[in-house]
Protein backbone atom coordinates (compact mmCIF):
# COMPACT_ATOMS: atom_id res chain seq x y z
CA UNK A 1 0.00 0.00 0.00
CA UNK A 2 1.45 3.63 -0.70
CA UNK A 3 0.29 6.02 1.76
CA UNK A 4 2.41 8.55 0.94
CA UNK A 5 0.35 12.03 0.68
CA UNK A 6 1.47 14.00 -1.83
CA UNK A 7 -0.32 17.39 -1.04
CA UNK A 8 -1.09 17.65 2.72
CA UNK A 9 -4.50 18.85 3.21
CA UNK A 10 -3.41 21.16 6.15
CA UNK A 11 -0.87 23.82 5.99
CA UNK A 12 -0.76 23.39 9.66
CA UNK A 13 -1.60 20.34 11.51
CA UNK A 14 -2.83 19.76 14.69
CA UNK A 15 -0.63 17.14 15.40
CA UNK A 16 2.31 15.58 13.60
CA UNK A 17 3.33 12.21 14.36
CA UNK A 18 7.43 11.54 14.32
CA UNK A 19 7.31 7.70 14.37
CA UNK A 20 4.93 5.31 11.98
CA UNK A 21 5.20 2.27 14.98
CA UNK A 22 2.21 1.25 16.92
CA UNK A 23 2.18 4.25 19.33
CA UNK A 24 2.44 6.67 16.25
CA UNK A 25 -0.48 5.13 14.50
CA UNK A 26 -2.60 4.56 17.52
CA UNK A 27 -2.29 7.80 18.12
CA UNK A 28 -3.25 9.08 14.69
CA UNK A 29 -6.05 7.25 14.82
CA UNK A 30 -7.21 8.52 18.12
CA UNK A 31 -6.86 12.12 17.04
CA UNK A 32 -8.22 11.57 13.12
CA UNK A 33 -11.57 10.29 14.84
CA UNK A 34 -11.79 13.36 17.29
CA UNK A 35 -11.29 15.21 13.72
CA UNK A 36 -8.15 16.21 13.96
CA UNK A 37 -5.54 17.09 11.30
CA UNK A 38 -2.46 14.82 11.92
CA UNK A 39 0.27 13.92 9.49
CA UNK A 40 2.73 10.78 10.43
CA UNK A 41 6.49 10.68 9.32
CA UNK A 42 7.36 6.99 9.07
CA UNK A 43 11.43 6.66 8.87
CA UNK A 44 10.44 2.77 7.86
CA UNK A 45 12.41 1.36 10.34
CA UNK A 46 10.75 -0.51 13.13
CA UNK A 47 12.75 -1.88 15.46
CA UNK A 48 10.74 -5.49 15.72
CA UNK A 49 11.44 -5.98 11.56
CA UNK A 50 13.45 -8.59 12.32
CA UNK A 51 11.49 -10.58 13.71
CA UNK A 52 8.54 -13.25 12.32
CA UNK A 53 6.00 -12.49 14.48
CA UNK A 54 4.38 -9.95 16.70
CA UNK A 55 2.98 -12.24 19.91
CA UNK A 56 1.44 -10.61 23.25
CA UNK A 57 -0.85 -8.06 20.82
CA UNK A 58 -4.40 -9.61 21.73
CA UNK A 59 -6.17 -10.50 18.69
CA UNK A 60 -3.20 -10.51 16.16
CA UNK A 61 -0.61 -13.24 17.80
CA UNK A 62 2.04 -14.26 15.39
CA UNK A 63 1.03 -11.35 13.22
CA UNK A 64 4.31 -10.28 11.11
CA UNK A 65 5.36 -6.54 12.30
CA UNK A 66 5.36 -4.67 8.79
CA UNK A 67 1.82 -6.48 8.10
CA UNK A 68 0.48 -5.31 11.60
CA UNK A 69 1.59 -1.95 10.25
CA UNK A 70 0.37 -1.86 7.02
CA UNK A 71 -2.95 -2.54 8.82
CA UNK A 72 -2.30 0.71 11.18
CA UNK A 73 -1.63 3.09 8.33
CA UNK A 74 -4.99 1.98 6.52
CA UNK A 75 -6.90 2.31 9.81
CA UNK A 76 -4.96 6.27 10.37
CA UNK A 77 -5.70 6.84 6.82
CA UNK A 78 -9.68 6.06 7.11
CA UNK A 79 -9.93 8.61 9.86
CA UNK A 80 -8.16 11.40 7.55
CA UNK A 81 -5.09 11.37 8.41
CA UNK A 82 -1.84 11.85 6.18
CA UNK A 83 1.32 9.18 6.02
CA UNK A 84 4.44 10.23 4.65
CA UNK A 85 7.55 8.50 4.03
CA UNK A 86 10.35 10.77 5.78
CA UNK A 87 13.15 10.63 8.38
CA UNK A 88 12.68 13.44 10.80
CA UNK A 89 16.00 15.38 11.75
CA UNK A 90 15.11 18.00 13.92
CA UNK A 91 12.31 20.27 15.46
CA UNK A 92 12.05 23.64 17.03
CA UNK A 93 9.36 25.93 18.64
CA UNK A 94 7.64 28.66 16.40
CA UNK A 95 5.92 29.83 18.69
CA UNK A 96 5.32 33.60 18.80
CA UNK A 97 6.54 35.22 21.76
CA UNK A 98 4.06 38.15 21.71
CA UNK A 99 1.25 35.36 21.56
CA UNK A 100 2.89 32.38 23.80
CA UNK A 101 -0.12 30.88 24.58
CA UNK A 102 -1.03 29.38 20.86
CA UNK A 103 1.77 27.04 20.64
CA UNK A 104 3.46 25.75 16.86
CA UNK A 105 5.70 23.82 15.57
CA UNK A 106 7.98 22.92 12.55
CA UNK A 107 9.01 19.48 11.78
CA UNK A 108 12.58 19.19 9.37
CA UNK A 109 12.87 16.50 7.42
CA UNK A 110 15.84 14.64 5.43
CA UNK A 111 14.82 15.58 2.14
CA UNK A 112 14.78 19.10 3.14
CA UNK A 113 10.88 19.84 3.87
CA UNK A 114 8.99 21.24 6.84
CA UNK A 115 5.93 20.49 8.16
CA UNK A 116 4.18 22.81 10.89
CA UNK A 117 1.94 21.65 13.66
CA UNK A 118 0.05 22.95 16.96
CA UNK A 119 1.59 20.29 18.76
CA UNK A 120 4.07 17.43 18.32
CA UNK A 121 4.02 13.60 19.55
CA UNK A 122 7.49 11.78 19.13
CA UNK A 123 6.95 8.53 19.26
CA UNK A 124 10.32 7.02 17.07
CA UNK A 125 11.06 4.49 19.24
CA UNK A 126 14.66 2.76 20.74
CA UNK A 127 18.39 1.05 19.18
CA UNK A 128 18.87 -2.49 20.49
CA UNK A 129 23.10 -2.02 21.08
CA UNK A 130 23.69 -5.99 20.50
CA UNK A 131 27.03 -6.94 21.78
CA UNK A 132 30.30 -7.11 19.79
CA UNK A 133 30.00 -11.10 19.22
CA UNK A 134 30.18 -12.62 15.61
CA UNK A 135 26.70 -13.63 14.56
CA UNK A 136 24.38 -12.25 17.54
CA UNK A 137 23.36 -8.98 14.78
CA UNK A 138 22.79 -11.14 12.01
CA UNK A 139 20.39 -13.68 13.92
CA UNK A 140 19.14 -11.04 16.13
CA UNK A 141 15.28 -11.39 16.58
CA UNK A 142 15.18 -14.74 14.70
CA UNK A 143 16.87 -17.36 17.38
CA UNK A 144 18.90 -14.43 19.28
CA UNK A 145 16.06 -13.05 21.66
CA UNK A 146 16.08 -10.76 24.23
CA UNK A 147 12.37 -11.11 25.64
CA UNK A 148 10.81 -14.27 27.01
CA UNK A 149 7.21 -12.92 26.78
CA UNK A 150 7.73 -12.05 23.18
CA UNK A 151 9.50 -15.06 22.23
CA UNK A 152 9.69 -17.66 25.00
CA UNK A 153 6.99 -19.65 23.60
CA UNK A 154 8.38 -19.97 20.24
CA UNK A 155 11.82 -21.30 22.05
CA UNK A 156 10.28 -23.53 25.16
CA UNK A 157 11.74 -26.86 25.92
CA UNK A 158 14.38 -26.11 23.63
CA UNK A 159 18.54 -25.83 24.81
CA UNK A 160 18.34 -21.84 25.81
CA UNK A 161 21.73 -19.99 26.14
CA UNK A 162 21.68 -17.13 28.42
CA UNK A 163 24.62 -14.57 27.49
CA UNK A 164 26.21 -12.51 30.24
CA UNK A 165 26.46 -9.10 28.41
CA UNK A 166 24.51 -7.09 31.28
CA UNK A 167 23.81 -8.14 34.78
CA UNK A 168 20.14 -8.74 33.96
CA UNK A 169 22.00 -11.91 32.47
CA UNK A 170 20.95 -13.31 35.83
CA UNK A 171 17.67 -12.22 35.96
CA UNK A 172 16.66 -13.39 32.31
CA UNK A 173 18.59 -17.39 33.51
CA UNK A 174 16.24 -17.36 36.03
CA UNK A 175 13.39 -16.20 33.79
CA UNK A 176 13.45 -17.99 30.90
CA UNK A 177 14.00 -21.34 33.02
CA UNK A 178 9.79 -20.77 33.33
CA UNK A 179 10.28 -21.88 29.28
CA UNK A 180 13.14 -25.03 29.61
CA UNK A 181 14.32 -27.14 31.61
CA UNK A 182 17.62 -26.37 29.77
CA UNK A 183 18.96 -23.17 30.60
CA UNK A 184 22.98 -22.50 30.04
CA UNK A 185 24.38 -19.53 31.55
CA UNK A 186 27.39 -17.62 29.51
CA UNK A 187 28.94 -16.07 32.58
CA UNK A 188 31.48 -14.44 29.59
CA UNK A 189 33.93 -12.85 31.77
CA UNK A 190 31.03 -9.81 32.30
CA UNK A 191 28.71 -11.44 35.26
CA UNK A 192 29.67 -12.69 38.60
CA UNK A 193 27.01 -14.45 40.52
CA UNK A 194 26.98 -13.42 44.22
CA UNK A 195 26.80 -16.51 46.74
CA UNK A 196 22.71 -15.81 47.39
CA UNK A 197 22.59 -16.19 43.03
CA UNK A 198 24.71 -19.30 42.64
CA UNK A 199 22.48 -20.93 45.10
CA UNK A 200 19.47 -19.87 42.79
CA UNK A 201 21.34 -21.31 40.19
CA UNK A 202 21.69 -24.61 40.89
CA UNK A 203 18.50 -25.07 42.95
CA UNK A 204 16.81 -24.11 39.15
CA UNK A 205 19.41 -26.62 37.59
CA UNK A 206 20.61 -23.93 35.26
CA UNK A 207 24.51 -24.84 33.67
CA UNK A 208 27.15 -22.34 34.60
CA UNK A 209 30.08 -21.95 32.00
CA UNK A 210 33.07 -19.54 32.56
CA UNK A 211 35.00 -18.00 29.73
CA UNK A 212 34.52 -15.37 27.15
CA UNK A 213 32.03 -16.01 24.14
CA UNK A 214 33.45 -15.98 20.90
CA UNK A 215 31.01 -16.13 18.14
CA UNK A 216 27.46 -18.07 17.70
CA UNK A 217 28.13 -21.47 15.40
CA UNK A 218 25.06 -21.35 12.67
CA UNK A 219 24.48 -24.36 10.29
CA UNK A 220 21.86 -24.44 7.58
CA UNK A 221 20.58 -20.83 8.72
CA UNK A 222 19.80 -22.15 12.08
CA UNK A 223 21.87 -21.44 15.62
CA UNK A 224 23.27 -24.41 16.60
CA UNK A 225 25.49 -23.54 19.22
CA UNK A 226 27.83 -21.00 21.10
CA UNK A 227 31.78 -21.05 20.71
CA UNK A 228 33.78 -19.83 23.56
CA UNK A 229 37.13 -18.19 23.19
CA UNK A 230 38.69 -21.60 24.12
CA UNK A 231 37.71 -22.98 21.30
CA UNK A 232 35.00 -25.26 22.91
CA UNK A 233 31.21 -25.41 21.49
CA UNK A 234 28.00 -25.70 23.68
CA UNK A 235 25.40 -26.63 22.24
CA UNK A 236 21.96 -24.03 22.09
CA UNK A 237 18.67 -23.74 19.70
CA UNK A 238 18.48 -20.18 21.00
CA UNK A 239 20.78 -17.73 22.68
CA UNK A 240 19.41 -14.68 25.00
CA UNK A 241 20.96 -11.32 25.23
CA UNK A 242 20.37 -8.12 26.92
CA UNK A 243 21.02 -5.31 24.60
CA UNK A 244 21.87 -1.70 25.51
CA UNK A 245 18.54 -0.06 25.19
CA UNK A 246 18.95 3.54 23.66
CA UNK A 247 16.15 5.81 22.76
CA UNK A 248 16.18 7.58 19.15
CA UNK A 249 15.83 10.80 20.68
CA UNK A 250 17.32 13.30 18.54
CA UNK A 251 14.01 15.04 17.48
CA UNK A 252 13.26 15.12 21.05
CA UNK A 253 16.99 16.80 22.26
CA UNK A 254 16.65 19.14 19.46
CA UNK A 255 13.59 20.50 21.32
CA UNK A 256 15.61 20.71 24.64
CA UNK A 257 13.57 17.82 26.23
CA UNK A 258 16.14 15.96 27.99
CA UNK A 259 17.58 12.24 27.80
CA UNK A 260 17.86 10.12 31.09
CA UNK A 261 19.54 6.97 32.29
CA UNK A 262 16.81 4.55 33.29
CA UNK A 263 16.58 3.30 36.26
CA UNK A 264 16.96 -0.36 35.72
CA UNK A 265 20.18 0.90 34.15
CA UNK A 266 19.35 -1.22 30.92
CA UNK A 267 19.82 2.19 28.86
CA UNK A 268 18.25 6.08 28.03
CA UNK A 269 15.00 7.02 27.73
CA UNK A 270 12.78 10.08 27.91
CA UNK A 271 10.51 10.89 31.28
CA UNK A 272 7.39 11.87 30.40
CA UNK A 273 3.90 12.22 32.29
CA UNK A 274 2.60 9.35 33.15
CA UNK A 275 -1.04 10.19 32.29
CA UNK A 276 -0.91 11.14 28.56
CA UNK A 277 2.77 11.04 27.62
CA UNK A 278 3.66 14.74 28.04
CA UNK A 279 7.72 15.56 28.34
CA UNK A 280 8.92 18.62 30.15
CA UNK A 281 8.34 20.81 27.17
CA UNK A 282 4.91 22.53 27.10
CA UNK A 283 3.19 21.23 23.60
CA UNK A 284 5.05 17.76 22.54
CA UNK A 285 4.45 14.69 23.73
CA UNK A 286 5.90 11.13 23.68
CA UNK A 287 4.94 7.49 23.52
CA UNK A 288 6.16 4.19 23.02
CA UNK A 289 9.04 2.41 23.75
CA UNK A 290 11.05 5.44 23.22
CA UNK A 291 9.88 6.42 26.91
CA UNK A 292 8.97 3.01 27.72
CA UNK A 293 11.79 1.06 27.23
CA UNK A 294 10.81 -2.62 28.29
CA UNK A 295 7.16 -1.82 26.64
CA UNK A 296 5.67 -4.30 24.13
CA UNK A 297 3.75 -3.89 20.93
CA UNK A 298 0.47 -3.31 22.54
CA UNK A 299 1.48 -1.65 25.54
CA UNK A 300 3.23 1.32 22.86
CA UNK A 301 -0.37 0.97 21.29
CA UNK A 302 -2.07 1.71 24.25
CA UNK A 303 0.43 4.67 25.15
CA UNK A 304 0.30 6.07 21.78
CA UNK A 305 -4.03 6.12 22.42
CA UNK A 306 -3.58 7.96 25.46
CA UNK A 307 -0.93 10.59 24.24
CA UNK A 308 -3.61 11.08 20.79
CA UNK A 309 -6.53 11.58 23.74
CA UNK A 310 -3.79 14.19 26.01
CA UNK A 311 -2.78 16.04 22.72
CA UNK A 312 -6.82 16.45 21.40
CA UNK A 313 -7.98 17.72 24.96
CA UNK A 314 -4.25 19.90 25.24
CA UNK A 315 -5.95 21.77 22.05
CA UNK A 316 -9.36 22.00 23.29
CA UNK A 317 -8.29 23.73 26.29
CA UNK A 318 -6.42 26.06 23.76
CA UNK A 319 -9.72 26.64 21.72
CA UNK A 320 -12.09 27.01 24.56
CA UNK A 321 -9.80 29.73 25.85
CA UNK A 322 -9.22 31.37 22.87
CA UNK A 323 -13.03 31.70 22.41
CA UNK A 324 -13.89 32.71 25.39
CA UNK A 325 -11.20 35.66 25.14
CA UNK A 326 -12.92 36.51 21.72
CA UNK A 327 -16.13 36.62 23.37
CA UNK A 328 -14.92 38.99 26.10
CA UNK A 329 -13.68 41.65 23.31
CA UNK A 330 -16.94 41.36 21.55
CA UNK A 331 -18.95 42.12 24.74
CA UNK A 332 -16.63 45.13 25.39
CA UNK A 333 -17.06 46.42 22.21
CA UNK A 334 -20.58 46.12 22.03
Amino acid sequence: MNTETENSHAEEYDAVVVGGGAAGLSAAVTLGRALRSVLVVDAGEPRNAPAAGVHGFLSRDGINPRELLELGRAEALQYGADVVSGVAVGARSTTDPANASELAFEVDLADGRTITARRLLVTTGLTDILPEIDGIRERWGRDVLHCPYCHGWEVRNKAIGILGSVPMALHQALLFRQWSPNITLFLNDVVEPTEEQWEQLAARSITVVDGKVQALQVADDALTGVVLASGTIIPADAVVTGPRLEARSGVLESLGVPIVEHPMGVGNHVEVNPLGGATSVPGVWAAGNVTDLTGQVMASAAAGVMAGAAINADLMMEETRLAVEEARRSALIR
